[in-house]
């Protein structure tokens, strides 16, 4: 037992000096991704991220809820099921990590004290659903539907639709019960949010005067249960960082070679006799890719990560193709934006960009 004891001991203290070693405003890149997710040396504590916590609760405070859901660092966003507490993703903890999520996936999910604001929000109305049991509740399942329905890879929405409130991006609140709820909940918690006007005339307020009765019941009441299990917690995370990003991305996204030929053959043009001096297509698409990637972001919901990654494609092989433009860049933007927002439509209801292609037997 003493041995035990001892070895544990040496073991956490050898983790310390490992994470104090490591400084992340002058470590090498190159050497920061061979580093373990578990050894990196960053916490809530003192990091900006505890303000925005702490003025989760004050909102929870304000609206007269007691619990109050630990907060954790994590993989990712999320609150486990049946679990009343919060994952926040660890790089969130630290500016140089930040960068290194959005030079690898394109953005920082929460990486701005409003959208992290909202995604806290978001997770809170989770862990509070799960503290007092509030989906059990006949009701809710009435408004909001059965919570045991299953989580689909993907799901299909009604951008214009006002059964819905809308919150986070991506029309989250269509994806499944819980998540209708829990945005509703986002909404109803947001200061300064009228949403008694902004609703009017939705089918969505029933939702939001329902959430206002249930939040008025359970009003200073202790929740039913606290469990509060840190799944996938920072000191979990064995994997390095440059596995974790390498992983992420080809779970994530697709390969495919020639995939975009039909487009880019009938869109563009190949090399002729004619003197008529014509630019490139990947030039046209390397000056606007940034507005290209928020634009088709905004309007399809989809991850900025993966739009980057179906321009990549595009740019390769237009290059190897050395396609040039026909029309003026304009025309050439509206084109390839179109396009490719169809692409990641498609890939929200099915899961893939295109059709999925047989698999000979």
């Amino acid at each position: 037992m003493r041995y035990a004891q001892t070895r544990n001991k040496v073991m956490d203290l050898t983790k310390k000096i490992k994470k104090s070693v490591i400084d992340l405003n002058t470590i090498p890149e190159v050497e920061l991704l061979k580093v373990r997710i578990c050894d990196l040396p960053i916490q809530i504590e003192g990091a900006w991220l505890e303000e925005c916590i702490q003025t989760l609760y004050q909102e929870l405070e304000a609206k007269g809820i007691v619990f109050k859901p630990p907060c954790y660092l994590a993989d990712e966003w999320l609150t486990p099921e049946r679990e009343t507490c919060i994952g926040i993703p660890f790089y969130l903890a630290n500016p140089r990590l930040i960068q290194i999520e959005k030079k690898f996936m394109q953005e920082a999910e929460g990486g701005t004290k409003e959208w992290c604001m909202k995604l806290l929000r978001h997770e809170a109305g989770h862990a509070i659903c799960y503290a007092y049991k509030l989906n059990q509740r006949s009701q809710w399942q009435k408004l909001f539907g059965l919570p045991t329905e299953e989580y689909g890879e993907t799901y299909k929405y009604q951008p214009y639709s006002k059964n819905f409130v809308r919150h986070l991006e991506g029309y989250y609140a269509q994806y499944h019960p819980d998540e209708d709820f829990v945005e509703t909940f986002a909404v109803w918690l947001t200061p300064e949010l009228n949403w008694k006007a902004r609703y009017k005339g939705w089918r969505a307020i029933q939702k939001l005067d329902f959430v206002d009765q249930l939040m008025a019941g359970i009003k200073g009441k202790k929740p039913l249960t606290s469990s509060a299990r840190k799944f996938w917690r920072l000191s979990t995370l064995r994997i390095t960082l440059q596995n974790h990003y390498r992983k992420r991305r080809l779970s994530l996204a697709e390969e495919f070679p020639d995939f975009h030929d039909g487009f880019l053959r009938k869109a563009f043009v190949e090399p002729s006799l004619d003197t008529t001096k014509k630019a490139a297509v990947v030039s046209v698409m390397e000056k606007y890719r940034n507005t290209m990637i928020d634009s088709i972001s905004e309007f399809s919901g989809g991850k900025k990560y993966l739009i980057n990654d179906v321009l990549n494609h595009m740019e390769k092989r237009a290059r190897e193709l050395r396609l040039e433009v026909r029309d003026d860049e304009a025309v050439t933007i509206l084109k390839v934006t179109g396009y490719v927002t169809a692409l990641i439509m498609n890939y929200f209801y099915t899961g893939h960009l295109g059709r999925k292609k047989e698999t000979k037997m």
